[in-house]
């Protein structure tokens, strides 16, 4: 097992927000995003911003690799979102996984995408689609029916958006954790109250859900025997145990003991 598993916080990109819209540079960031929402739901019945006007805040990785396993936020809570994305795409080209998300082709890509325009971020492993490496041609990140990138909502939707589900239901279906005291919605008001810190360790626990569930996947295809599943919940759970962080504390509590699927 050679994983990369993701998940991105993001906010409203006021700085674009501003040029796109021709706001105010006297408005403050808050009431630019009030704007932002106020002319989304306008247009289109919700305040759900386009992907392009999302300014990434929060990465977190689970990394799973031979004898490998780590949990944790990319950068420094200071970090710039240019350093965020470039320390993404080294990862891949340092060890060469395979990405792992939940809603990465509908949400998590494409937002890097836009992104890494934005700041003029080279990611060329990443983009290879067979003419550096003539391998990536049958198996490369951006196919959606490859496997270098699994998005597990996609696969296991069968393809059919209508079929799509939330991650903390199909997690707490499954008897993992799922969301614990925050959701996305709710990324935006913490971010403004200088609670970037609860933002990565809320963003480590979704993409925790997700590196389980996945393992769960690799069971039910027959890709990881029951006997190795019941390993490697076990190297989670012991990784957990040793680390000290209050949302672990609180991730593990959730999760109660362990149980056979």
């Amino acid at each position: 097992m050679n994983v990369f598993v993701f998940d991105l916080e993001t906010v409203p990109d006021v700085a674009a927000g501003r040029r796109i819209h021709g706001l105010s540079d006297s408005l403050s960031d808050h009431s630019v995003a009030d704007a932002m929402f106020a002319i989304r739901r306008h247009k289109v019945g919700h305040d759900f911003l386009p992907l392009h006007l999302h300014r990434i805040v929060a990465i977190s990785v689970v990394l799973r690799c031979a004898d490998r396993f780590k949990v944790w936020s990319l950068g420094e809570q200071s970090t710039t979102e240019a350093e965020l994305i470039t320390r993404f795409f080294d990862g891949l080209e340092r060890f060469s996984a395979d990405l792992v998300s939940w809603n990465g082709g509908g949400f998590d890509l494409p937002v890097l995408h836009y992104r890494a325009l934005l700041h003029g971020i080279a990611a060329p492993r990443y983009w290879d689609v067979g003419e550096d490496d003539q391998s990536m041609r049958w198996n490369n990140y951006l196919s959606r029916f490859h496997q270098r990138h699994t998005d597990l909502m996609d696969v296991l939707a069968a393809y059919q958006p209508r079929a799509n589900a939330p991650l903390e239901q199909i997690a707490t279906m499954c008897g993992f954790p799922g969301k614990l005291g925050m959701s996305g919605a709710k990324v935006w008001d913490a971010f403004m109250d200088g609670g970037i810190a609860d933002i990565r360790a809320y963003c480590e626990t979704d993409v925790m859900n997700t590196f389980l569930l996945y393992l769960r996947y690799q069971l039910i295809r027959g890709h990881l025997p029951q006997s190795v599943y019941e390993q490697e919940i076990g190297v989670v759970r012991a990784a957990l145990e040793k680390d000290n962080a209050s949302h672990w504390q609180v991730f593990l509590a959730a999760w109660g003991p362990h149980r056979s699927v």
